[in-house]
């Protein structure tokens, strides 16, 4: 498969640093894994691919580098314990997380790829991984999407405006890498909120400052009341001793309307269920817990809180792992308004906590983490699994036929 010209464009630029900013699906995984094949073709050559997590590494290129270099012949030996391949020529490529920052140290290195870099720590590149850097041919490519002006992401992409020299800059929508139809991008805009399209397909810097469901509106997505007409709740859960937090809503085709609320103070998961089976009697009810129910005991007889919702005879709704917290931030703005202006989740009036809650949690002044300390997180996370359960951002695209190197 050949390169696309946005793609030529970066394989060509002579700079020793370079920073990619692109949209979902552009083809940085199809790049770097050519970017690797071009750096170590030379002999005795490091070469080091960096992910956010270990995990993160083998799944995204593991697969296609060792595609590519059997294809050419190049491959010597393979470790696929720790991720590594030594070729021919005596160069070696190794995989790495930046989860586990010690692994990182004391290797001096040709060529860097850091992979969704605004999602691996600041210091990991400029007091670890900066320093294994030869002193002067190591050279680094930076890729990922934009995870807003108050991420270091932003301040590295700028670099370039300083230092000319030796750092470049390149910035691309979705559909500037050709591989995702227009329909598919507008698929993507009624599916996701404005600012998540801006991001993750337009490939655009946004403003994190402030507010973090900042498509909440009172007059558009609160109801004065609200009366249920069905057997079916649906309850998102977050378990915290103080207070344990529960959003109450019913599901009418896409659109979700939250109508009571259940806030404990000092509780545990049992006086919960008791307080859900006082109130909603007779009803079928779903719940859709933090996914640390399936490890957290809130029970005074250690038993898990998973465990205690099961054997009060609710369904259960809860994924393996965590979705990341930001999939879950953008879950809940896109159904306060989607890319068409599109509202889907309503507020009745009387859930004053959530109202609360969803109006003035912030981020933290200069990141993207969401700051705790008013508590107003509880009530927030309890309706973000809900949410992202029922209505994740992400899209099922039709998978692409397999490509082949020659």
């Amino acid at each position: 498969m050949p390169l696309s010209k946005p793609q030529k464009q970066v394989l060509d630029c002579d700079k020793r640093f370079r920073v990619i900013i692109a949209g979902r699906r552009w083809g940085k995984t199809f790049l770097s894994v050519t970017e690797i094949a071009k750096f170590s073709r030379y002999p005795k050559r490091k070469v080091w691919y960096v992910a956010p997590t270990y995990r993160m590494a083998k799944t995204i290129v593991w697969t296609d580098l060792i595609e590519k270099l059997t294809a050419h012949k190049w491959i010597k030996s393979v470790n696929n314990s720790d991720l590594t391949i030594t070729l021919r020529n005596g160069s070696t490529i190794s995989l790495r997380g930046a989860d586990n920052e010690n692994s990182l140290r004391g290797v001096g290195l040709d060529f860097l790829i850091m992979d969704e870099f605004a999602d691996i720590r600041e210091n990991t590149w400029y007091e670890i991984l900066r320093p294994t850097l030869s002193d002067r041919n190591g050279s680094a490519l930076f890729c990922g999407t934009p995870r807003g002006y108050g991420n270091w992401s932003y301040n590295l992409f700028t670099q370039a405006d300083k230092d000319e020299d030796n750092w470049a800059s390149f910035q691309f929508t979705t559909l500037d890498g050709g591989r995702v139809s227009p329909q598919e991008i507008e698929q993507a805009k009624q599916d996701l909120d404005e600012r998540t399209f801006q991001q993750e397909y337009m490939g655009s810097f946004v403003n994190y400052a402030g507010q973090i469901y900042y498509n909440f509106d009172r007059k558009q997505n609160v109801l004065d009341i609200y009366n249920p007409k069905t057997s079916e709740i649906h309850i998102g859960m977050d378990f915290n001793i103080d207070p344990m937090s529960a959003v109450i809503s019913e599901l009418k085709g896409n659109n979700i309307y939250v109508y009571d609320e259940i806030v404990i103070y000092s509780s545990n998961t049992d006086e919960m269920v008791q307080e859900i089976k006082n109130r909603f009697k007779d009803k079928h009810i779903f719940i859709y817990p933090d996914p640390a129910s399936k490890q957290r005991k809130t029970s005074a007889g250690g038993v898990t809180d998973l465990a205690i919702l099961k054997n009060a005879g609710f369904h259960l709704r809860v994924r393996n792992n965590h979705p990341l917290i930001r999939d879950r931030i953008n879950a809940v703005n896109t159904k306060l308004k989607n890319g068409v202006g599109d509202r889907t989740l309503f507020i009745a009036k009387n859930c004053k906590t959530m109202l609360k809650s969803i109006e003035r949690q912030i981020y933290k002044e200069g990141t993207t983490v969401p700051d705790k300390d008013n508590n107003y997180d509880h009530m927030n996370d309890a309706l973000g699994y809900l949410v992202e359960y029922l209505f994740p951002v992400k899209r099922q695209f039709t998978p692409s036929k397999p490509q082949r190197w020659s």
